[in-house]
């Protein structure tokens, strides 16, 4: 039976540990990277200041409470995308095949090295490699599959390197929290906890019907990951540039409302594919098209973000610039560009927690019964 190797890779604490290749004396003290704002969550946050309970997605304020020394950054999405770039760039020079999935970790397909060279050998000198060239910490897991491998690293985490050899996977994971698992979210541990089920051997025995009537399709997925099951492939990295949506309207308008509406509605369509691809833009550009066929656009640079409200604004402004003619529109556009990988957490330097919940929220939402199951009120 043909046997698979997957690597995992995770840089460690990587807004901080930028940070403190960037100035030395950061190194040591408790370090948050949010922002200064009543409304400002944490973005990330070092070993020192975590020691205190600090968490990412936690208000600043609250954080602050727990960690009154700690050293607040407004963070610098441009030097951690140019980190990450370093590092990915090592990564494809030495790897057959590999899946950038965030900013800060990679998944690497080595199945069929070990008739060459041993993948645990040429691992951990990839690690070495990367550490020495690009002056960041990082961390790695080693197993059969993704979800092991990722469960390793957390496990290996800080600056470790984790081997999970054949058959022992179920073995690995059995004593862990479930909270362990990625996706186990709070809620989830709750509901699991109120059935008794607190470690992941417990989950593990637990019939799949009964997870599936308790979770719905979510249930299955949990009842794989208890019993080590994860067959998803590396899905090779090509860097995608940006996205765009637009619509022809049926009868060219002049109505600025419904213009205004159909703005907001593609908006949020593309926030949200930014979102579920684990990205953030730093361009945004609106494109009209008149009557007589005549086209305009007009861009902006903005904040690294994926966020709903703030996208919305900025495309709004845009509009509001670009559509002077008042005269009757064909076709609008939205495009974003400067694509980088990133997840929700790097746009926290100035979404309020609140504004994140309701993103995830919704989120989940549309993940679990589709794209138009919700939708924000017109702005």
């Amino acid at each position: 039976m043909f046997q698979r190797s997957i690597l995992h890779l995770d840089l460690d604490s990587f807004f901080v540990s930028v940070e403190r290749l960037r100035n030395s004396r950061l190194n040591g003290i408790p370090l948050i990277i949010g922002g200064y704002s009543d409304r400002a969550v944490v973005a990330s946050c070092s070993y020192e200041a975590r020691a205190y309970g600090v968490r990412s997605a936690m208000p600043v304020k609250r954080a602050l409470q727990l960690c009154p020394d700690a050293t607040v950054l407004r963070g610098d999405m441009e030097a951690y995308q140019q980190h990450s770039k370093v590092v990915t760039e090592i990564i494809r020079e030495q790897a057959p095949v590999f899946e950038k999935s965030s900013i800060d970790e990679f998944f690497l397909d080595l199945s069929g090295m070990d008739k060459y060279v041993g993948c645990w050998q040429w691992a951990q000198e990839l690690r070495q490699r990367i550490i020495k060239e690009s002056g960041l910490p990082i961390s790695s897991g080693l197993s059969v599959n993704k979800l092991i491998s990722k469960i390793g690293t957390g496990e290996a985490k800080p600056q470790g390197e984790k081997l999970i050899l054949p058959g022992h996977e179920k073995a690995f994971i059995a004593p862990m929290s479930v909270r362990k698992i990625p996706s186990v979210g709070k809620a989830t541990y709750e509901k699991l906890s109120l059935m008794g089920i607190k470690d992941v051997k417990t989950l593990s025995e637990i019939p799949k019907e009964l997870l599936q009537r308790a979770f719905g399709k979510n249930g299955l997925s949990l009842w794989k990951k208890a019993n080590a099951i994860d067959n998803s492939p590396v899905v090779p990295y090509r860097e995608q540039k940006s996205i765009s949506t637009e619509h022809t309207f049926e009868h060219d308008t002049i109505d600025v409302e419904l213009l205004r509406n159909y703005l907001t509605k593609m908006v949020v369509k593309l926030a949200y594919e930014l979102r579920s691809k684990k990205k953030l833009t730093a361009n945004i550009a609106i494109k009209l098209r008149y009557a007589d066929f005549n086209t305009y656009s007009r861009q902006q640079q903005i904040p690294y973000t994926s966020s709903d409200k703030t996208l919305i604004d900025f495309a709004h402004r845009l509009f509001d610039k670009l559509y002077q003619k008042r005269q009757l529109i064909r076709l609008i556009g939205v495009r974003f560009g400067k694509l980088v990988h990133g997840q929700q957490q790097m746009e926290l330097f100035n979404d309020s927690y609140k504004e994140q919940e309701l993103l995830r929220v919704m989120d989940d939402i549309r993940n679990k019964f589709g794209v138009k199951a919700i939708k924000r009120a017109v702005y």
